[in-house]
């Protein structure tokens, strides 16, 4: 590979305008996160023009140096990325709680090791944070490619050194393409957090790169094909940005769509072009990795302020993106690299690993004094800990797919009430022992996070049936328990019916992410039918054994209640977070309609949470100044304990 290609570099400025106008959420660009794969596909092409440059070329086999290939992909990458985590580091210091900074000083030390991708596809969980609120989330990319570039040049060099062929590599590219392509479209329909993050259903994205320079001279076009070419490629990337969006299934075959137009516009190599040879695209892609950098932790900046969605607020965001990039462009990755490139291989490295501890060695002490308590006022403190204040035995308790026999007990050593559900029901589950009228009873818990009580429930996308497998474990164990024992059902059922209400999360909502029979492509009549007729069937079958009590919905406030109210009163405010009665009525009456059924035919006791988490028509997230809630819709401790009296009537 020879010169530098102005139209990869204009291609590279297209990627990051895409991106960062979806993540600022400019109208228009939600399917921007394809310029994530336009990168992947640019980087798969020079990785392989570097190394095939030199290993293909007769008589010049020793002039691939592995080790030159690393620090020179270090030299890129590491120092940019550096300047990012100090400044996020010192600002996290003085705005973030306790939790938030000692999850940023872990995302910190995953990201300079390249492995964020792994941590957050582990993160990837129900009572994970927001997306949004992750600083380094966008390092994933990152680490994608640097695992690629750890392995790709020693399999090239291995498989040149055994087989020296050129027909041979091309067909093992190909192969590697093929495999890492079906993996991506049969992972993402059973894992799409997977398929998403890891390397081998991402890796066909960059091999496609490399298929289109190792294939370069023999699908070289003429001119007037290569300008169709080019025009064909830059469409289909189009295409992508304003067809797909944040619920399409991705990578997956729908991925093929932005990769094809990328190999398109790398096959036509139109150096001349308007599209990607202006100066400000050509300004755009030498920049495109700091301003890459630099947008993400500014628009969740926006979502601190709660400023996300105000046009002046993302105007001034993206010139100080832009700014940002140009600085970090100009005076870090330039500069640091001509410096290192002065020293010898040995002092490079002996440099570059010193500089990562001078910023690993404060996270980790972050992390380890478990985000540093004390640097706010108390009373914010008090704020920004309830978020945290959940029930302690949340994770041990909640059933899962690993655990496939329920069972957690709370309290005394005879059974005194059954508790089924979701999350929703381990959030309360305390204030249920709490409720009972002997301390030598206790609660059962059998909870389950994200399924809802209905026989035969399933989930879109996920062929591992743990909801359906945990509801036939639980009604059979049920079965032989007292019939004299009750039982509380307790679901986030408004959730399964009508999508999250988060704001960040209102692309969920169109596709039913739940159904029994068949899935369904959005929320039709036979689809609210359906699921109604399951919460019936099933608590009727409960019904049958025992006296089953059902808490009606908790109210879902929208905003993480600690999260806002800590976060104001830093910047010297006072707010609080709730919604209107009529909100709640509205939200909720579907599930409710299907409730009223519950008790109508099979005598099912209905809880109402409204008269002790509601008042002067609004459902309010804090009491006396203190939230009551651990994020949007999860009661926290302090909350569950106002319906401990409301539990107290299943004992009398």
């Amino acid at each position: 590979m020879n010169g530098f290609r102005t139209d990869i570099n204009g291609l590279r400025a297209w990627a990051v305008v895409a991106v960062v106008l979806f993540h600022f959420g400019v109208p228009g660009f939600d399917g921007g996160f394809i310029g994530v794969d336009v990168f992947f596909v640019i980087s798969g092409f020079l990785m392989t023009g570097i190394i095939l440059g030199k290993l293909l070329t007769p008589n010049r086999e020793s002039s691939f140096s592995l080790l030159g290939f690393y620090l020179a992909r270090a030299r890129r990458i590491i120092p940019a990325l550096m300047a990012l985590c100090i400044a996020l580091l010192i600002l996290g210091w003085y705005f973030l709680p306790t939790y938030d900074y000692r999850m940023l000083a872990t995302h910190v030390i995953t990201a300079l090791l390249f492995i964020s991708n792994i941590k957050f596809w582990r993160e990837a969980g129900y009572f994970d944070p927001a997306s949004h609120e992750k600083l380094l989330l966008h390092t994933w990319s990152l680490s994608v490619e640097w695992q690629f570039y750890l392995l790709f040049p020693i399999v090239l060099m291995v498989l040149w050194k055994l087989w020296p062929n050129r027909r041979f590599i091309g067909v093992l590219l190909l192969a590697g393409f093929v495999i890492s392509l079906g993996l991506s479209i049969a992972i993402t329909r059973v894992n799409p957090g997977a398929a998403f993050y890891l390397l081998p259903t991402r890796a066909w994205e960059m091999l496609a790169g490399s298929l289109v320079y190792f294939y370069a001279n023999q699908l070289r076009p003429a001119q007037g094909i290569a300008r169709t070419l080019e025009i064909f490629g830059f469409t289909l990337i189009l295409a992508s940005i304003l067809l797909f969006d944040g619920n399409t299934p991705w990578p997956g075959w729908q991925a093929m769509m932005p990769v094809l137009g990328t190999v398109m516009v790398l096959l036509a190599s139109r150096s001349n072009s308007f599209l990607t040879g202006t100066i400000i695209a050509q300004w755009l892609g030498k920049a495109s990795y700091s301003i890459y950098l630099w947008h993400w932790p500014l628009s969740v900046g926006l979502i601190y302020l709660e400023l996300h969605g105000d046009w002046f607020a993302t105007l001034m965001s993206l010139m100080l993106t832009l700014l940002l990039g140009w600085v970090s462009w100009r005076f870090v990755e330039q500069s640091i690299q001509r410096g290192l490139m002065s020293f010898r291989s040995s002092q490079q490295i002996i440099l570059t690993g010193l500089l990562v501890l001078l910023i690993a060695i404060p996270a980790l002490a972050v992390r380890i004094n478990d985000g540093v308590e004390g640097r706010f006022k108390q009373e914010i403190e008090a704020i920004f800990a309830e978020a945290q204040n959940a029930n302690p035995r949340r994770s041990e308790c909640i059933g899962s797919v690993s655990t496939p026999t329920p069972g957690c007990t709370y309290g005394g050593d005879s059974l005194g009430v059954i508790v089924i559900g979701d999350s929703h029901a381990q959030s309360v589950i305390r204030s249920v022992e709490n409720a009972l009228p002997s301390k030598e009873l206790h609660v059962l818990d059998w909870t389950i996070s994200s399924c809802p009580t209905i026989f035969g429930i399933k989930h879109t996308g996920r062929d591992d049936g743990s909801c359906e497998d945990f509801f036939k474990k639980v009604y059979a164990e049920s079965l032989q328990l007292d019939r004299e024992i009750p039982m509380l059902i307790v679901n986030r059922i408004s959730s399964y019916f009508e999508g999250p209400n988060e704001p960040d999360r209102a692309h969920e909502v169109p596709t039913p992410k739940r159904y029994i029979s068949n899935p369904y492509q959005y929320r039709s009549e036979s689809f609210y039918r359906e699921m109604q007729q399951g919460i019936i069937d099933t608590a009727c079958a409960f019904s049958e054994h025992r006296d089953v009590f059902m808490l009606r919905p908790i109210p879902e406030l929208k905003l993480n209640v600690p999260r806002v109210m800590g976060r104001a009163a830093l910047l010297g405010r006072e707010t609080r977070v709730w919604i209107s009665l009529e909100e709640y009525e509205q939200r909720h009456l579907v599930a409710w309609k299907a409730q009223d059924r519950a008790a109508e035919e099979c005598g099912i006791t209905m809880l109402d949470p409204r008269p002790y988490l509601c008042g002067d028509d609004r459902c309010w997230g804090d009491i006396n100044g203190i939230p009551v809630y651990t994020d949007d819709d999860h009661l926290s401790e302090r909350g569950g304990q106002l319906l401990t009296p409301l539990f107290r009537k299943m004992f009398e």
